[in-house]
């Protein structure tokens, strides 16, 4: 299962990165983390500019409100997920957290 903190800036989840695979796409489940297949390899931070891209992609979210906190050289790694300032804040978080949900 997904586990996912929660507080008033935002939200922290693990994500597991396939990097050089044929298509970008969130498989769902991968352990306590969720699964992330990139086009991009692990070199000079392509594969976490790809990853970023995706999930902001797939979470309709700018890629600006999305940092990877921890395991930023290996393939599980602790991402952080912001809301959005100008919105009413512990809503939008509920929100993010329903379709992070939603992914698994």
């Amino acid at each position: 299962m997904l586990k996912i903190d929660e507080d008033k800036t935002g939200l922290k989840f693990n994500i597991y990165v396939q990097p050089r695979s044929s298509r970008n796409q969130v498989l769902g489940l991968y352990g306590d983390a969720l699964k992330v297949k990139i086009k991009a390899p692990p070199v000079e931070g392509a594969a976490n500019k790809m990853c970023i891209a995706v999930l902001a992609k797939v979470l309709k979210i700018p890629k600006s409100t999305i940092e990877i906190v921890s395991g930023q050289a290996s393939k599980t790694k602790r991402v952080q997920v912001r809301g959005e300032k100008d919105r009413d804040s512990l809503e939008e978080i509920e929100h993010l957290k329903q379709r992070v949900r939603s992914l698994c």
